[in-house]
């Protein structure tokens, strides 16, 4: 998973917002990132890990492919361990709870599908009942029952979920690089 389907997965916690997903996840790497570089940072996500700055030594290092051995400065690399909960979810001792995540605006769309549905269902109704059934041999008293008519539910109105602008970036104009003269051809004499 790549940092683009990161923020894609995370959009799904923020009701789709790629935006928010994607400003929420360089916030937490950039607040990392700026712990990290203090001398001995250090950040600990309970159960999840701890991010850590290492102190390695100078030292002498030997490159493989030639065999030259050579000095190597002493730096500082980050460094990550693994928690417990996390050890136990990767390992498979641990299930992750199921993700559930609600919909706002797929369950106004539907609700209001069926109210648009009923206003045909009562018109349907109404000419089943005006419709006579088909003489049958029956006693000549015969009373015709009319089925009760069936009311359509109340229209409910769905609030639209208001429509965000997208924001269109805005390219810098392009430099024209200046022109360049194609050296002068001589005449040929004739």
């Amino acid at each position: 998973m790549n940092k683009s389907q990161l923020v894609e997965a995370l959009a799904v916690h923020f009701d789709g917002n790629r935006r928010q997903a994607q400003h929420a996840l360089e916030s937490v790497i950039d607040t990392v990132e700026r712990e990290l570089t203090k001398k001995g940072g250090k950040v600990a996500i309970t159960g999840f890990g701890a991010f850590e700055a290492i102190e390695r030594g100078a030292r002498i290092v030997r490159n493989p492919r030639t065999g030259e051995t050579k000095r190597a400065k002493k730096t500082v690399v980050p460094k990550f361990r693994a928690g417990a909960e996390l050890k136990a979810v990767v390992s498979g001792a641990k299930k992750l709870p199921k993700l559930v995540v609600p919909k706002p605006a797929a369950t106004a769309t539907k609700a209001a599908a069926p109210a648009k549905k009923a206003a045909p269902a009562k018109a349907a109704a109404t000419k089943t009942v005006a419709k006579k059934a088909p003489a049958k041999k029956a006693p000549a008293k015969t009373v015709a029952k009319k089925a009760p008519a069936k009311k359509a539910p109340a229209k409910t109105v769905a609030k639209k979920a208001p429509v965000k602008k997208a924001t269109v970036a805005k390219k810098a104009p392009a430099k024209k690089a200046p022109a360049k003269k194609a050296p002068a051809k001589r005449a040929a004499s004739r």
